[in-house]
């Protein structure tokens, strides 16, 4: 065994760089890091053999002086901090002063650079940590590193390196997540010789279409809230833009691109009622609180943060993105036009007689087919020129679903808004308005129950027969009202009343199924929105079954009213909206 003895500078350097530097990606990272905390515009990247050979990166930032090149690429020298206090308030993004020193002790490193307003720029090299001296160099204001080599000294961390195009994809990921924190930056990045990305600066909105897609933004709701000091900002992506993977969340905190489990997990709960399990949710977020809020000097790579209020951090994060997918179709409307969330025993509440529909119909119309004379009715309101009917625009407004037309293959109700058309799925529609109905009921204590004609008898396993002896209270506190008949036989006496129109049998057997799975307890506790969403399925209207077209209106006016009923309590969307432009393009109408 070796005596203890001081690491030569060298090894404790290389040391360092294997957590700093594990990866070209990660050197890029450091290195725009340092540019965007020099004020730089604009920042070019250039990358050969995915950037192992070499990695470049120039800016138009504030520059290094020339007495000041040899302390940049000296261990634990940096302009950033200079007392413990302005480590526990870091608003930069690099800190430690260790990156450059590390690129140095494993790479060929080059360092130019001119000050705004110095007459020349100069140049420092290092190679193996052992840097050159200094010397003139021909360049503009601000920086140029380049990084060649990378590992040439250690042989062993660089056979652990990728293939050039893993390496690439980990660097062009560096590039996207880097322009997405800062839209008002300029980003190129070029590989072998040819240019790859290319991100003008931009509002934030075009960069996170620039770099997620125009289809993420199509499909995504604007965050914007505030409470105090905590500030959130962004993009959400509804469910139905959902992914396997995370591949498409991007968190910033102060700008500072993160994985932080307070953060996902917060993220995570928020999409937990619209999405299902195996799926992924889709966002570009941007967090800002004040730097003493937050602890950065948590791991190197600086991915990682420590909240000091972890709490008020998930709490303001879980409602931010909550409200903002919580918005109904109706969003915009005025609370004043609002249905209660409760409206009884019935599976539908009738709408309140629309204003522009016409008191009295005559001649043909009154021989019309079930539904037309009210869906006539409700076309000629809708396009009534305003000036003869000037409850017609007010009708569009407060209805944003417009009024059903009629219904398709049993599955589908179709219906004419001031947009064009809307498509609906009937069942998935239904069954979040009976969810959020069966929640907000359970919340409230108040479950209203309908007692059945008669029991039902369902057989049972002798043990869940014994569960729901056990447990006879809980049960009824979800609006069931079952006993044991016998040793494998229960009877049901009654069910929540929002569920009257289910077939009790199969209601019952599912939720047995659950009891036996999870236990009641855990049922009503942690797994009551898993629950609630078994019972909504049985009590939405099934697919083929015909309705009125007064039926249908109910339907679009509890859709308006309910929150996030844009989709399915498994993240499928609930409607489309098709515009007029679009038929008129699928038509080619004005050609």
């Amino acid at each position: 065994m070796r005596a203890i003895q001081l690491l030569p500078d060298i090894l404790i350097s290389q040391i360092a760089a294997g957590v700093v530097v594990e990866r070209p990606a990660a050197a890029l990272k450091e290195l725009i890091e340092n540019s965007l905390d020099a004020g730089a515009g604009k920042i070019d990247i250039r990358l050969e053999q995915g950037g192992a050979r070499l990695l470049a990166v120039q800016d138009d930032g504030a520059g290094i002086t020339a007495d000041e090149l040899p302390l940049a690429l000296a261990r634990h020298a940096t302009s950033k901090i200079g007392a413990l206090e302005d480590l526990e308030r870091v608003a930069s993004l690099g800190f430690r002063g260790e990156a450059l020193a590390s690129m140095a002790s494993v790479a060929r490193v080059s360092l130019a650079s001119r000050s705004r307003g110095a007459a020349h720029a100069h140049q420092i090299e290092a190679e193996g940590a052992v840097p050159g001296a200094v010397k003139p160099a021909a360049l503009a204001c601000g920086t140029t590193v380049t990084v060649a080599d990378l590992f040439f000294n250690t042989p062993a961390r660089r056979k652990f390196l990728k293939s050039e195009a893993t390496e690439y994809a980990h660097c062009a990921e560096v590039v996207r997540r880097m322009a997405l924190s800062r839209p008002d930056v300029a980003f190129t990045l070029a590989h072998n010789a040819r240019i790859q990305l290319r991100y003008p600066a931009q509002a934030l909105d075009a960069r996170i279409g620039a770099v997620l897609g125009e289809d993420f933004v199509a499909a995504a709701v604007a965050v914007d809230e505030q409470a105090g000091p905590l500030a959130l900002k962004g993009m959400a992506a509804l469910p139905a833009y959902s992914k396997s993977g995370r591949d498409a969340q991007y968190v910033f905190v102060n700008g500072r691109f993160v994985r932080d489990k307070v953060v996902a997990h917060a993220l995570r709960e928020a999409y937990r009622d619209i999405l299902h399990h195996d799926r992924q949710p889709a966002y570009a977020l941007f967090f800002t609180l004040p730097p003493e809020g937050v602890d950065v000097n948590v791991h190197p790579a600086k991915t990682e943060v420590r909240f000091r209020d972890s709490r008020g951090v998930h709490q303001f994060l879980f409602h931010a993105i909550e409200r903002a997918l919580s918005g109904s179709a109706a969003a915009s409307r005025a609370a004043v036009h609002q249905a209660p969330v409760l409206h009884g025993d019935t599976a539908f509440s009738m709408p309140p007689a629309s204003p522009t529909q016409a008191p009295a119909w005559r001649g043909s119309q009154a021989s019309m087919p079930l539904g037309a004379r009210e869906t006539l009715a409700m076309y000629e309101a809708l396009t009534r020129e305003p000036e003869t009917a000037p409850a017609a625009e007010e009708s569009a407004h407060d209805y944003p679903l417009g009024f059903a037309l009629g219904q398709l293959h049993g599955i589908y109700v179709l219906a004419q808004n001031a947009k064009g058309l809307v498509l609906v799925d009937m069942h998935a529609a239904h069954e979040r308005v009976v969810y959020e109905k069966l929640k907000a009921a359970l919340d409230a204590k108040r479950v209203p129950t309908q007692t059945l004609l008669i029991p039902v008898t369902v057989t049972a396993d002798a043990r869940d027969v014994a569960a729901i002896g056990d447990h006879h209270e809980a049960l009824a506190g979800i609006g069931f009202d079952i006993h044991p008949l016998a040793a494998n036989a229960v009877a049901v006496r009654a069910v929540p009343a929002l569920l009257k129109d289910a077939d009790p049998l199969a209601l019952t057997r599912d939720l047995l199924r659950e009891i036996r799975d999870y236990g009641v307890s855990r049922l009503v506790t942690e797994r009551r929105n898993e629950l609630l969403g078994t019972l909504a399925c049985h009590g939405a209207v099934r697919a083929n079954r015909k309705l009125s077209l007064p039926e249908m209106n109910a339907l679009l006016r509890e859709m308006e009213a309910t929150e996030r009923a844009g989709q399915c309590n498994h993240g499928r969307p609930t409607w489309f909206q098709v515009s007029l432009a679009d038929l008129d393009k699928w038509f080619r109408r004005g050609e």
